[in-house]
């Protein structure tokens, strides 16, 4: 297990003070780069060998938003390898130990030359041990996202330069962000899953569509033609917790 501590910052928080959703996200995705980058397999070790680690999907769960001020716990830990996917774990703690959020997600390595999934080798993971710590005790979600043929269409968002990380290509939180401003004001997300399709690069107009469902919406971030590049599921409510 990989583990660094916190502070929310007051620049992190949204209108109610809380850590929103898109930043408990950028703590999880940087809580695994740093483990990678402190083990001797980061960015920089994959570029060099034309390879990258790409996000397939996510599951968070939240039981309580952080607050501002708050001491937090980020820690997170691979669980298994399989062909070209990497599992992966993570949890957000309070100084007691309590769980503020529970978290799953799917990984595969890209051969950034060939441009498609590359078998995990014994040197891709080297720094991970040779044994791997159990899996989170919690509910798991499948991966894939059934989504429903009614759909309201909302205004298309340009990819900007915002949007990009180091794989030239939109950020995983920044889908979810996307998808965040087509729902209502004030929604509360206690579960978020994202399913992704294909990398949104700069200058693509994302196209997203919104489906109400019993309980949330679900949310394609899709092409010109209606291919997805993501879908992403929220269960949630209005009344703030």
């Amino acid at each position: 297990m990989y583990t660094f501590g916190s502070r929310v910052r007051y620049s992190e928080t949204d209108e109610y003070g809380k850590l929103p959703l898109t930043g408990i996200m950028n703590y999880l995705q940087d809580c695994s780069t740093f483990q990678s980058e402190d083990n001797g397999l980061g960015v920089a070790y994959f570029i060099d060998r034309h390879k990258a680690w790409w996000l397939s999907s996510w599951q968070i769960i939240v039981d309580r938003y952080p607050t501002l001020g708050e001491e937090i716990i980020i820690s997170t830990w691979p669980y298994d390898f399989k062909g070209f996917y990497g599992y992966r774990n993570f949890t957000v703690c309070d100084r007691e130990g309590n769980y503020l959020v529970r978290a799953n997600s799917v990984w595969f390595l890209f051969d950034t030359d060939k441009g498609r999934p590359a078998k995990i080798e014994a040197d891709d993971i080297r720094g991970y041990g040779t044994t791997w710590e159990k899996p989170l005790d919690m509910e798991y979600a499948p991966r894939k996202i059934e989504v429903p043929d009614q759909y309201e269409a909302s205004a298309p968002v340009t990819v900007g330069k915002h949007h990009i990380d180091t794989n030239h290509h939109v950020n995983n939180s920044k889908y979810v962000e996307i998808a965040r401003e087509v729902l209502p004001d004030g929604m509360e997300v206690s579960e978020l899953r994202v399913e992704y399709k294909k990398a949104a690069v700069f200058g693509d107009a994302v196209y997203p569509r919104v489906s109400k469902t019993e309980e949330g919406y679900v949310v394609s971030l899709c092409d010109e033609q209606g291919a997805a590049y993501a879908v992403i599921w929220l269960r949630g409510t209005t009344e703030r917790i």
